[in-house]
Formats: C-alpha cells, structure tokens, sequence
C-alpha cells in the first residue's frame, strides 16, 4: 500500500495496487451480466471489470466500485480456504484485488470473469465494536460541515455501521466505509505532525483509527482505546479487509 507523509491517503485512486501492473498488460476482460438466483456476477456495480498479468505469477483485477473489490475479496478468500483456487497472497486495495503467487495466472484470468460473486450483503459477520470518546479537537470544525451541533457528531457517527473496505498506510490501519456521503469531509488544510496513537479521524469517504503516533492530516472526532496492531495478538491486526465494525461512545463523551 502507498503511504504519504502526512497521512493515511483519502482518495480511492491513491491507495490502489494498479500501478504494479506495468505497461505490458493482456487484453482485458470484462464481465457485467446479472445471472439469475440472487448471485452477482464480478463487477456487483456497472463499470468495466478487467483483468490484468503483473509478472509471471500474479494478476490485478480492476472493478468498478469499493464494493465490488470487497465482494471479489471475500469470494476469493473462500475459494482459497476451500481449495479451489491456488493462490499464495490476495490484496485488497480502493478497487483492485492483487492475487499473487498463482501457479496459472492465465487460467485464472479466463475463469474469473465468468464467477459468480456474492453480495457482501449476503455474509452474516459479527461486528467489531470500538469503544470511542468523541472528544476529538476537530469536532467543530466537522461540526461545521456537516450543520449539526457539535454533540450531534458523535450520534451521528456513531449510528453508522461501518465495513473494512481495505487496509494500509500502517500496520493495522484500516479505511472503513460507511457514513452517508453528505458526512463526507475533506482533510484538514494543515496536517498535524503527529496524530495520537488510538485516533478516530474522518477524510473524505473513510473513517479510520491510528494504530500509532504518526503525521496524519484527517479530522480528528474521538480517541479509542482499543489496540489496532499486536505483535503478541494472533491476528496481530484487530481489522481485517470486510471486517464490520461499530463505534460504541464511552459514557460520558
């Protein structure tokens, strides 16, 4: 994942594993029918799919949307763990998926296209609740923004379900979708140089917690406890790729 000196990136684009492609991709392959029985086919929304070689053992599957990376992600992760596809790593990014380590890349590629991928709808999960004090030092401004008063931010952020839509910029850091857009907010005009361990921060479509102290230019709304990334913690990551989560505020906050 790309990283940026003042922060988790906010654009989609920017955190995106499509420019390991290089410049000799195949031809791409596209696939946007509906079947029948309540399945999605591989782009879940309209747009071109397409998938392209990275190497001799990899390929990038571009999509249309951030949910239909999350479908794709999910669907090929049980495929794995099944056994029916042969792949040794599966990268989530904004709206790519990188499979890396397939002993038939160009098997794949003529295969994928035509797999039907469920909704991510369709998957119960139980969510991961982080407990939150919304007394970040932004809170006026996204206050500000959003036209509500500034108690009303927390309610309203808290009353979101959230979805892992990918990971990056940290160990441990994930962009979480899920407020309606009209909450999304820009970052701020001057990042800070350093940005608390244990931050909940909002910029552009994503919310996200800093899993250490580190430069960051997203509004900050609240602090949480809860550890991110542990060494010592099998998963070391508390998030995970399609991960729901909910933000519980701490009485008192």
């Amino acid at each position: 994942m790309t990283t940026h000196s003042t922060g988790p990136a906010t654009r989609p684009g920017s955190t995106d594993t499509s420019a390991r492609a290089g410049h000799g991709a195949a031809r791409a392959l596209t696939e946007g029918d509906t079947p029948a029985g309540g399945r999605t086919a591989l782009a879940v929304t309209s747009g071109p799919t397409r998938v392209l070689p990275v190497g001799d053992r990899a390929l990038l599957v571009e999509v249309s949307s951030g949910e239909a990376a999350q479908a794709l992600h999910a669907e090929l992760l049980r495929r794995r763990a099944e056994g029916s596809l042969a792949v040794r790593e599966i990268v989530l990014a904004a709206r790519t998926v990188l499979l890396d380590g397939l002993a038939d890349p160009a098997r794949v590629a003529e295969r994928l296209p035509g797999w039907e991928i469920p909704p991510l709808g369709t998957r119960a999960q139980a969510a991961v609740d982080i407990p939150v004090r919304y007394d970040g030092p932004d809170l006026a401004d996204v206050a500000a923004l959003w036209g509500v008063r500034v108690p009303d931010v927390g309610a309203i952020h808290a009353a979101a379900e959230f979805r892992v839509a990918f990971c990056g910029f940290a160990p441990g850091f994930g962009y979480l979708t899920g407020l309606p857009e009209r909450y999304h907010v820009p970052r701020r005009a001057t990042p800070r140089t350093a940005v608390p361990a244990g931050s909940v921060a909002l910029a552009g479509p994503y919310t996200g917690v800093y899993p250490r102290s580190s430069p960051g230019g997203w509004q900050l709304i609240g602090t949480t406890d809860a550890v991110l990334w542990d060494h010592a913690r099998v998963p070391a990551a508390l998030l995970a790729p399609g991960t729901r989560v909910r933000f519980v505020p701490v009485e008192g906050s």
